[in-house]
């Protein structure tokens, strides 16, 4: 055998098996790709000059890639709203509003997490959330054990697809980049980017078509088993009056206006995702601080129209005071703009005070900070994994690989979606997207087919949140575990899910035999 090649194999075999041991992702990567690149020098496998490239491939993939902004931004948004008991009042409302039909609570459950997916978009803090909330009531109410934590598992898996999502920014990145070194392997030198908003356009359909099919099958099993999934009794309810649709509309309202401000603005092309996210972000921290009191939500209210005052001003008339001539409309717009710039701030800093004080702040930046750094450390390890990979000829070697398999780009993509699915099982998103994504992608793009790269990212999305649904690996079914009363047996939850893997099996091959499912919107908008 080639060296190289048995330094590729060795090189990938030993970053699985320590990682299969618990050490710790970033220091797996970054040290297993520092180990062979030093084997890989010792045999002149590997030329030293390839390791000299690190510094520049850091400063230019992770620390100057705006794209990676948005990461805390956007963890800082999910934190923030579920800190915020966002979804525990959802989830009431929810719950009254569909409660009185067969199914209705589990109905709201999968709503509520697609809401919140489109929130959060971290997996883990969405099972955890919706299964406290949600699971006591349903169980209370007589609900199947299985169906009850299975409905929640799916739910919680929804912020692997439906953005904005952490896992679509982090493959949005990846998969940019081998799609531009796939064209570039073509002899396009000047090639075509993908950007995080073609993802998130490319993933909202089918996020939304595995919503509706979640909601469907719970009112089958609704007709079907009645007893599994019983009505709430209307002595126990509160009556649907106006002022419950009002309280239904204060809980629903602002989330939804959040999600529609984030990802309204990133497919209209009216800020990228970065942009958005801080937007989410300062949206989350006035939503946090107008449920404290009475004086602070007006206070929030006050800000948010001062905001809007001043987009309208600054769309409708000219602020720049740099002209030779400057009309005095435009100046006394000028003045207001800072009258209103000055509001806002004030109300931005007073709600900042709020939310510490209630203790959530704290709560909020240590949460994220670690996350963002737990994410970055990945990035930099894996930087120099793949650099080292790439360097002893591992990229060729999966290229020819791919490329000999019969049967072409359908025998390549559905080998690396079954080695994906298995390691899903095993390895984090954030680890596969890093070191998975990278190695294949390239190949997988530089083949003949018509579909692209969103087509391609997203298949991978939806594959991965199968994966994590799937027992008896699912990270999902762990999460869910480890909050589930002893009373639930671990067997029951399996057997709730295999329904919902279904499901999703059944969705991953529609968006894989219809590919303008996801392409259609990416083409309309982009």
């Amino acid at each position: 055998m080639d060296m190289s090649i048995f330094l590729v194999v060795s090189m990938f075999a030993v970053l699985v098996g320590f990682l299969l041991t618990g050490f710790p992702v970033a220091f797996t990567l970054g040290g297993t790709g520092l180990l062979f690149g030093l084997i890989g020098m010792a045999t002149g496998t590997l030329d030293a000059t390839f390791l000299e490239i690190l510094p520049n491939r850091l400063f230019g993939n992770v620390v100057r890639n705006e794209l990676l902004f948005a990461i805390p931004l956007f963890v800082t948004m999910g934190v923030m709203l579920e800190k915020s008991n966002v979804a525990e009042d959802l989830l009431e409302n929810m719950g009254r509003l569909f409660g009185r039909m067969r199914g209705g609570l589990g109905i709201s459950v999968t709503i509520v997490g697609a809401l919140l997916a489109a929130s959060t978009g971290i997996v883990g803090a969405t099972v955890v959330t919706m299964a406290l909330l949600s699971l006591p009531t349903m169980l209370r109410r007589g609900y199947d054990q299985s169906l009850a934590t299975g409905s929640i598992a799916a739910a919680g898996t929804l912020g692997q697809i439906i953005p904005p999502s952490i896992v679509l920014i982090l493959l949005a990145d990846v998969i940019s980049s081998a799609w531009q070194q796939a064209q570039l392997d073509a002899g396009n030198f000047s090639p075509s980017p993908m950007s995080a908003g073609e993802l998130f356009a490319g993933a909202l359909i089918p996020g939304l078509i595995l919503v509706g099919f979640y909601i469907f099958y719970q009112v089958v099993v609704a007709l079907l088993r009645p007893n599994s999934s019983p009505a709430i009794p209307q002595t126990e309810g509160e009556t649907l009056d106006a002022a419950f649709y009002g309280r239904l509309l204060l809980a629903l309202a602002p989330p939804m206006i959040l999600i529609v401000a984030v990802l309204g603005s990133i497919l209209s092309g009216i800020a990228t995702p970065t942009e958005a996210a801080s937007v989410g972000a300062i949206g989350a921290i006035l939503l946090g601080a107008a449920r404290q009191d009475n004086r602070t939500r007006w206070i929030v209210m006050v800000s948010l129209a001062a905001l809007l005052a001043l987009l309208t001003l600054a769309g409708t008339m000219d602020l720049r005071m740099s002209r030779a001539v400057v009309p005095t409309p435009d100046r006394v717009a000028f003045y207001l703009a800072i009258v209103l710039t000055t509001a806002f701030v004030l109300g931005l800093g007073w709600s900042l005070f709020k939310i510490h004080r209630a203790g959530v702040l704290g709560d909020v930046m240590r949460s994220t900070l670690r996350i963002s750094t737990m994410i970055y450390a990945i990035l930099i390890g894996a930087a120099l994994f793949s650099l080292v990979f790439r360097g002893l000829g591992g990229d060729d070697a999966i290229e020819n690989l791919l490329h000999g398999l019969p049967g072409g780009q359908f025998s390549a993509i559905l080998l690396v979606m079954v080695l994906m699915f298995i390691l899903g099982f095993f390895l984090d998103f954030i680890e596969i997207t890093f070191v998975v994504v990278p190695v294949v992608a390239p190949a997988l793009l530089a083949m003949d087919g018509t579909y692209g790269p969103i087509w391609l990212g997203v298949l991978i999305a939806m594959n991965l949140q199968t994966s994590f649904l799937t027992p008896p690996f699912g990270f999902a079914l762990f999460y869910l575990r480890g909050v589930v009363p002893d009373s639930v047996p671990t067997i029951t939850i399996y057997r709730g899910v295999v329904p919902f893997v279904i499901i999703q099996l059944l969705a991953l091959l529609l968006i894989a035999f219809e590919p303008g499912l996801v392409t259609w919107l990416p083409d309309l908008l982009f």
